[in-house]
């Protein structure tokens, strides 16, 4: 039977509402978003010595942290050859060595606070969807390899039974420095640690509105209100209107995942052999990787945000979807369907700065596992001593359309939709 909820909270207690404190009437920081990026930040500022108050609004770990595929991913949404046509080659091997180091930064985590979540340096496999496609991976393994002396497996189509039971693709790349890991777990982990270190954590505590005055700010929230010295916004795709600013430079991307019933061990075993995160090259992309015997199968089934239309439709839709992939699930229930809100900008790069005095690290476009876990610990790192600016992803200001034409509600996600299936079709 099919249930519209994450799979991912039917294998742990997540945080939840049952010792709710009362706010504290003043922090050193208050951190808005109780996902990756805020509850890493926490941590580490609280390990300073710093007076951290969480405020999310609604349970902890309760957005994208918790529902996503659980790929802790070498790189950057945007293809590193992108990157240093953009940027340079100085800053591109600053971003791509930052990626590497996120992996690093999450095992740290999960090994000193001894958080049970399943990491495993699985390494991920990018499979060609085209003919063309395989091309240009193998124009990556060799940009990679020149560039940042990072090695690839370029794996042919006639090679791809070891990594792959499925012959719609045309050949791939194994990146073995990747990961994969249960997010809702590890996300319950990251809470203990934060809370552990001294960091308040306050579920239900949405933020309606900031008003700067002298030393800092006052936080009216659903709660009550409280001050801080300083503002951190931690919020990705569920960035609302209390911080404008930040929310007119976010496009909130709808992620949907469906997980099949637990499969039998012969066939489990056979569907990805080592184990590898997947995901394709199409800019509609599908992305699976197998858990406890379930496959867990996500794409960009729908561009908004999930509600229960959309989470409805996705489930529909990622099942044809993974019959195209794996005919051989024909016959196989699928038990979860969910979505989840992912946080893209303009440029689709990560960005950490400020805008009017308010510190915010966000645009992780579905690397947020690791990439929001490292960069939170840089915010809280270069907080209070001016070296948050000199971080490779505060290079570039946050960019937003022009004209003032995103104010808040991502009315072009349709066109948006409808251009990336037309580049899948053209290319």
């Amino acid at each position: 039977m099919l249930s519209e909820k994450v799979f991912w909270h039917d294998t742990v207690t997540m945080p939840g509402e049952d010792d709710i404190k009362p706010l504290p009437e003043k922090v050193d920081v208050a951190v808005i978003g109780g996902g990756y990026t805020g509850l890493s930040t926490a941590r580490a500022l609280a390990m300073q010595g710093v007076r951290t108050a969480v405020l999310e609004a609604e349970t902890i770990g309760w957005g994208a942290s918790s529902r996503n595929g659980g790929m802790v991913l070498t790189g950057l949404k945007l293809p590193m050859q992108s990157v240093l046509r953009r940027y340079g080659r100085e800053l591109a091997r600053q971003f791509f060595q930052a990626s590497l180091e996120s992996i690093d930064a999450v095992e740290q985590i999960i090994t000193i606070e001894q958080i049970n979540c399943g990491f495993a340096r699985s390494g991920h496999l990018l499979t060609a969807s085209k003919p063309q496609h395989f091309a240009s991976l193998e124009r990556e393994a060799e940009f990679l390899s020149r560039e940042f002396d990072h090695k690839l497996t370029v794996v042919p189509r006639t090679g791809l039974g070891s990594e792959i039971a499925s012959d719609i693709y045309y050949g791939a790349l194994v990146d073995r420095s990747s990961a994969g890991l249960n997010p809702a777990q590890y996300l319950t982990g990251l809470a203990r640690a934060a809370e552990k270190a001294g960091a308040a954590l306050h579920p239900r505590a949405s933020v309606n509105k900031l008003e700067r005055q002298a030393g800092g700010f006052i936080i009216h929230t659903k709660r009550g209100q409280l001050r801080a010295e300083r503002i951190f916004v931690a919020t990705s795709g569920y960035t609302g209107p209390a911080t404008p600013k930040v929310q007119r430079r976010i496009i909130p991307i709808g992620s949907y995942i469906i997980a099949t019933e637990r499969l039998p061990d012969h066939l489990s075993r056979s569907l990805i052999p080592q184990n590898r995160m997947v995901f394709d090259s199409k800019h509609f992309l599908n992305y699976y990787r197998m858990w406890d015997g379930r496959l867990v199968f996500g794409g960009r089934a729908a561009f908004f945000p999930e509600n229960p239309g959309t989470i409805r439709q996705s489930a529909r839709i990622l099942r044809e979807e993974m019959l195209r992939v794996f005919p051989q699930l024909n016959e196989v229930g699928v038990e979860y369907v969910w979505g989840g809100t992912l946080d893209f900008t303009f440029d689709l790069m990560p960005h950490l700065g400020e805008l009017d005095g308010v510190a915010y690290c966000l645009g992780y476009a579905g690397h947020g596992v690791a990439i929001a876990t490292y960069l939170g610990q840089a915010a809280a790192s270069g907080m209070f001593n001016n070296t948050m600016a000199k971080n490779p992803f505060s290079i570039t200001p946050l960019p937003k359309l022009p004209l003032g034409l995103h104010g808040g509600s991502a009315w072009f996600l349709p066109f948006v939709g409808l251009y990336h299936r037309i580049l899948d079709v053209i290319e």
